[in-house]
C-alpha cells in the first residue's frame, strides 16, 4: 500500500527529455512512485526532445505529470536560455502553489538555478517539507565557466542567497563528497541533512561489448585505432580546450584516434579549431539516443570526463557510471580532490590528470595505449565497481529512506 504523503518533484527537464537532470528525475520520480504518490511540474520539453508533442498532463509508470506552458528555444544559446528560465519560473510558480499541500514533501533539482528558490517559497507558503536535490552548485558554476566574476556584484549577492537556501530546506541531497564538503561549507555549521546520493549506471542495459563487435567503430572505420573518447556533453564547465591541446600533440600518432559524442555550447569552437588546426585524429559524432548507450559507451578503449578547475564540488559527471558500467576505464581531467577523481584512484579505474597540464594528459594516454593488459584490468575492476556499487536500485533505495525517515 503506498504512503498518502505525497511527493512533487520541482524540475525544467523530465520525460521524454533524455539528459541528465532529465533522466535521473524521471528515474527518481518513477522509483518512488512504487510506494509513493508522486507528482511532477515540469516544462515542455526543451533539450534532447524540444519539439516533441507532449500530453499537458499524463501518467507515465505511476507518475502523475504535469507541464506547464513556457518558452522552448535552444538552451545552448545563453539569451533564449534565460528566457526559457524566466517563463517557466514564473508559470511554474503559480502551479506549484495551486497544487501543493500541507504536509506534501517536494523536491526541487538545481535545474534551472531559480527552482530551488520557487520551491522554498511555495513550501513555506504552503506548508510543505523541502529536500534539495544539488546537481550543480551556484554560484561556483558560474564562477567556473566565466560567466560571472569571481569578485563581482553578482557572485556575492548569488552566493548570499544560496545559503540562506541551503540554511533554510529541510534536507539536501549531493551527488559526490566534493559536493558534500561544499554543501556543509554553505551551512557554516547549522545543522542539515546532507546525503551523499549518487547518480546511478545502467547496469540494466550497459555493459561491456568487446570492440571487435562495435556498430559505431565498425560504421566509423575506427576497429584498428587506439580510440580515446569523450561522451556527452561539450558544454562550458568540461576542459574541452586542454582535451584539444592533446588531440594536436597526438596528431603525428596515427595509431591513435579521438571520439566525441554530443554536442553543446563547446561544439561550434570545437569544430573550428578541427579546421583551422588541420586535425584528422578526431571524429565527431552527434548525440545519440540513450538507448543506444551499449553501443556508443563501448566505441572506445578509454573515456576522458573532464571538468574545469573551479567546478570541483560544482558538479559531478553522471556519465562517469555508465562508462564504469561499460567496463572502460576513465581518464579524470579533474582536481584530485573531486569526486570523479576519487572514484578512479579509489576503484583503480584508470588516471588523474589535473586540468591544466596537456603533457600529463598526452602522456596518460600514451601510457594507456601501451599497457592493454592493465587496461583490461580497470575495465574489469570499473564493471564490477558499477554493477555492486551503483545500480540503479541501490541508488533508489536510498532515496526511498530518506522519504521514510521525513
Amino acid at each position: 500500500m503506498k504512503s498518502k504523503r505525497v511527493i512533487w518533484f520541482l524540475s525544467e527537464v523530465y520525460y521524454p527529455d533524455e539528459q541528465g537532470t532529465a533522466f535521473y528525475t524521471t528515474g527518481i520520480a518513477e522509483g518512488l512512485a512504487r510506494d509513493f504518490t508522486v507528482k511532477v511540474l515540469c516544462s515542455c520539453p526543451t533539450v534532447t526532445a524540444r519539439g516533441a508533442s507532449v500530453a499537458r498532463r499524463e501518467v507515465r509508470k505511476g507518475v502523475q505529470i504535469e507541464r506547464c506552458m513556457g518558452t522552448t528555444f535552444n538552451k545552448d544559446i545563453l539569451p533564449l536560455r534565460l528566457i526559457n528560465l524566466f517563463s517557466y519560473s514564473i508559470a511554474i510558480f503559480f502551479m506549484a502553489v495551486a497544487r501543493i499541500k500541507r504536509g506534501d514533501i517536494v523536491i526541487a533539482v538545481t535545474s534551472p538555478p531559480s527552482a530551488p528558490f520557487i520551491a522554498k517559497m511555495v513550501c513555506a507558503l504552503r506548508g510543505a517539507s523541502c529536500v534539495l536535490r544539488l546537481e550543480d552548485v551556484y554560484p561556483e558554476v558560474l564562477v567556473a565557466t566565466g560567466m560571472i566574476g569571481k569578485e563581482s556584484f553578482a557572485n556575492r549577492v548569488l552566493g548570499l542567497l544560496n545559503k540562506w537556501l541551503y540554511r533554510s530546506v529541510d534536507h539536501i541531497t549531493v551527488l559526490g563528497r566534493d559536493m558534500k564538503t561544499l554543501a556543509e561549507k554553505k551551512l557554516g555549521g547549522k545543522c542539515r541533512d546532507v546525503r551523499l546520493i549518487r547518480s546511478w549506471a545502467d547496469t540494466d542495459i550497459v555493459c561491456p561489448i568487446p570492440k571487435e563487435d562495435n556498430a559505431l567503430l565498425g560504421e566509423l572505420g575506427l576497429r584498428d585505432k587506439f580510440i580515446v573518447s569523450c561522451i556527452g556533453n561539450m558544454g562550458r564547465a568540461q576542459a574541452v580546450e586542454l582535451m584539444f591541446e592533446a588531440v594536436s600533440r597526438l596528431k603525428e600518432h596515427d595509431g591513435i584516434h579521438f571520439l566525441f559524442i554530443g554536442s553543446g555550447a563547446k561544439r561550434k569552437w570545437m569544430e573550428d579549431t578541427i579546421r583551422d588546426r588541420g586535425l584528422s585524429n578526431i571524429t565527431f559524432v552527434n548525440q545519440r539516443p540513450r538507448e543506444e548507450q551499449p553501443i556508443f559507451l563501448n566505441a572506445c578503449d578509454i573515456s576522458i570526463i573532464s571538468l574545469l578547475p573551479g567546478m570541483t564540488g560544482a558538479g559531478v559527471p553522471s556519465r562517469t557510471y555508465n562508462i564504469m558500467a561499460a567496463g572502460k576505464p576513465v581518464i579524470a581531467l579533474t582536481c584530485e580532490h573531486s569526486e570523479v577523481a576519487l572514484l578512479v584512484q579509489e576503484e583503480n579505474i584508470g588516471w588523474v590528470v589535473p586540468p591544466g597540464d596537456p603533457s600529463k594528459l598526452v602522456q596518460a594516454i600514451l601510457d594507456a595505449q601501451s599497457e592493454p593488459e592493465k587496461l583490461k584490468h580497470m575495465g574489469q575492476r570499473a564493471a564490477a565497481a558499477a554493477n555492486e556499487k551503483f545500480s540503479r536500485s541501490i541508488i533508489i533505495e536510498k532515496y526511498h529512506d530518506l522519504i521514510e525517515g521525513m
